[in-house]
């Protein structure tokens, strides 16, 4: 059924589904039915959506990127997302934002502010491993460091060519209404730490 989806389909969508796999890992509902399901989608993904992006009709990599999408839906009903999810709510219902491309554009960038909170204010957070397992699992690295999955994701992001016009519309003076509807998103409970308003509008910022 995804033979023929166009290139830019796939790269929102793959990348959507890739965050409903990274989220639920190192959210604070995680546990081990979720951890099974997302550390297998999370090698299926990193090593399909390139191939899936770059020829549709790759069947074994559409094939490995639909299961990493269920094992994601999966994970999600049972454990929870983040705050990448908890933005691309907000900003999905007030302006005609395509979904997979917003939650592509902010995945890297939660990634990177959960990682920097989480250092200065829970040291001791078990997410912080789980960021670094997630970065092995991703780069195929077992060296690789949780600032190295923040890395891989922000090099696929570009590499799949997530379109700029995805968050046409929003203005800088928006910020603080969506913050606000943010914090109140289902979402944003099971982020691994509670980012602060600031936090929040300066992804928003670097997105715009």
């Amino acid at each position: 059924m995804t033979r023929d989806l166009a290139s830019a389909l796939t790269a929102g969508t793959g990348l959507d589904a890739l965050t409903q796999l990274i989220e639920p890992y190192t959210c604070l509902r995680a546990n081990p039915m979720t951890d099974a399901l997302c550390e297998e989608g999370m090698r299926r993904a990193a090593r399909s959506l390139r191939a899936a992006f770059a020829h549709g009709r790759n069947d074994p990599a559409r094939g490995g990127h639909a299961l990493a999408s269920l094992f994601g839906g999966m994970a999600l009903a049972n454990a929870g997302l983040g705050a990448v999810h908890g933005l691309a709510g907000p900003i999905g219902g007030m302006f005609p934002a395509p979904h997979g491309a917003v939650c592509a554009a902010l995945l890297p960038r939660v990634m990177q502010a959960n990682l920097r909170a989480l250092r200065i204010r829970q040291p001791g957070s078990p997410a912080l491993a789980r960021y670094q397992t997630a970065a092995r699992l991703l780069t195929g690295n077992p060296q690789a460091g949780a600032d190295d999955g923040v890395e891989w994701v922000r090099s696929l992001v570009s590499d799949l060519q997530i379109p700029a016009w995805a968050f046409n519309g929003i203005k800088s003076e928006t910020r603080a209404e969506l913050v606000a509807k943010a914090a109140q998103a289902s979402s944003m409970k099971a982020n691994p730490i509670v980012l602060l308003p600031a936090e929040l509008s300066a992804l928003l910022e670097q997105s715009l």
